[in-house]
């Protein structure tokens, strides 16, 4: 079992960044892919990017591509999400997940089973 906590999230304006963290704790050794995930209010969590923990592989999600970069610090046990240009349409509560097993790739929220608790962000336009 892993345990994870975001951190990271805030109300920034349109243009801003952010930088998410999710900390991992726990059987660390058994993680393949971190991925991270978003849900709006009264939608669905929407795969955002992700990256194999071993070779840092990443994958994102067509609308955050060049701007958002996921990484990791396996010597810290902490994947990244590096959020710039920021917009509006990007306010959700962000999540960070693992898995044991799987590559660099879109995923869906159910192919996770560790989830971290969420991190709010809010973008004003």
């Amino acid at each position: 079992q892993v345990q994870l906590v975001e951190s990271g999230g805030g109300l920034v304006q349109a243009g801003g960044s952010l930088r998410l963290s999710c900390v991992v704790s726990g059987r660390t050794e058994s993680i393949a892919v971190m991925g991270w995930f978003r849900q709006a209010p009264g939608k669905e969590r929407d795969f955002v990017a992700v990256i194999t923990w071993s070779g840092g592989a990443t994958y994102y999600t067509e609308s955050v591509k060049g701007r958002f970069t996921v990484s990791r610090d396996s010597a810290k046990n902490t994947a990244y999400l590096q959020m710039n240009n920021l917009k509006p349409e990007d306010t959700a509560v962000y999540y960070c997940a693992a898995r044991r097993f799987g590559s660099s790739r879109a995923y869906t929220a159910n192919e996770f089973a560790s989830w971290g608790q969420g991190t709010q962000v809010t973008v004003s336009s």
